[in-house]
């Protein structure tokens, strides 16, 4: 299977595991250092064609499409799982393409949601983790409904996180493949104005890609943005059972096992101090959105303050370093949501740097 309009030098695949048809992009040499290079929510693999093709030769460059997004299978996530389905379909892809067989361990970089996944992977083969780049990730608590540094829900039912989060006029969108600018719906519009930075934008031949890409993910109750309940706590829905959106939610997406894994590879986080999306003040929050008075009957921050997603990853981070693990944050001014993107040069210096700092290991298998 090929991918149109590839950037030079990035290979294309579709492997088939016991789980799923997984669509591959590939770079580097084939005996190179394993990279794994996993992304994040509504997006592709092919958000990250630039960064593999600007990478050392040592190193080899893989970065699948999750279930249901990019070129691989419209598989069913099961939300109950959190992360899981995305954490065992890894393995699977990896032991397919013969990496782990090769004796390496490998390195892996998660972005937004796909930190969640690059964590839950450390947490189920830790074994077989040489670095962990954790990319403006997700916090360890889920995406929305928790307060507090450890994640304490506001609700019981976990309700104000999960698929009722999703803006159903963006979904609309994706599902009837609005490629436009005229509302800011968009999926255009979206990424331009809370994956990066305003006024920062990608070449226009690139944005037609990436907005493609967005465009492909599969939309549903199973998959984006998952199954609603209704909820008689504010703001009056709760995760549902299936989908992206319900596995991100605290009510089943814990990370927070990460703190007592072994062995504990370093860790790099990197983020931009402008994101709008995981930040202690999130757009994307109804916390937030509560306090701004964009939803109503917000029940005030005694009750549903705006979730601290930053401060809860680093407070994970930071038993992570106690209990002996190395830990490195970075912090890239003016940057947003996707600093491989919008800050190429010093985000490519930063995780290189890293990543010499972690010898060579065997994996144990």
């Amino acid at each position: 299977m090929t991918s149109a309009n590839l950037l030079p030098g990035i290979s294309s695949s579709k492997l088939t595991t016991r789980r799923l048809g997984t669509h591959l992009l590939s770079s580097g040499a084939p005996n190179g250092e394993p990279i794994i290079l996993i992304h994040g929510n509504v997006s592709s693999a092919r958000f990250y064609e630039e960064l593999m093709l600007a990478m050392p030769p040592r190193y080899r460059c893989l970065a699948p499409d999750l279930r249901g997004y990019g070129d691989s299978d419209r598989a069913p996530i099961d939300a109950t799982r959190g992360m899981r389905d995305f954490s065992d379909d890894l393995f699977e892809f990896l032991s397919h393409t013969q990496v782990l067989a090769s004796g390496r361990k490998v390195h892996l970089l998660g972005w937004s949601a796909g930190g969640g996944v690059a964590m839950q992977f450390t947490i189920d083969h830790p074994e077989l983790v040489a670095s962990l780049v954790l990319m403006a990730p997700v916090s360890p608590h889920g995406f929305g409904g928790t307060k507090g540094l450890d994640g304490t829900p506001c609700w019981p039912d976990f309700a104000g996180s999960g698929a009722g989060g999703a803006n159903p006029e963006f979904v609309k969108r994706i599902a009837s493949q609005d490629a436009s600018e005229e509302s800011p719906f968009c999926p255009r519009n979206v990424m331009n104005q809370f994956y990066f930075k305003p006024p920062f934008r990608v070449p226009r031949t690139r944005e037609d890609v990436l907005v493609g890409e967005m465009l492909k993910m599969a939309i549903g109750d199973g998959t984006y943005p998952g199954n609603m309940e209704p909820s008689t706590h504010w703001p009056g829905v709760a995760p549902g059972t299936r989908g992206m959106n319900n596995a991100l939610s605290g009510r089943y997406c814990n990370l927070t096992a990460l703190v007592d894994v072994s062995p504990r590879p370093p860790v790099l986080w990197i983020r931009g101090d402008s994101d709008q999306i995981v930040s202690d003040s999130s757009l994307f929050d109804f916390g937030q959105l509560g306090k701004l008075g964009l939803v109503p009957g917000w029940p005030g921050d005694s009750v549903f303050p705006a979730q601290p997603m930053v401060a809860q990853t680093r407070a994970v981070l930071d038993q992570y370093r106690a209990r002996g693990g190395t830990v490195r944050e970075e912090v890239l001014a003016g940057v947003g949501h996707s600093p491989h993107l919008e800050a190429p040069d010093a985000f490519l210096s930063l995780l290189v740097s890293f990543l010499e700092t972690v010898p060579p290991h065997e994996n144990t298998m």
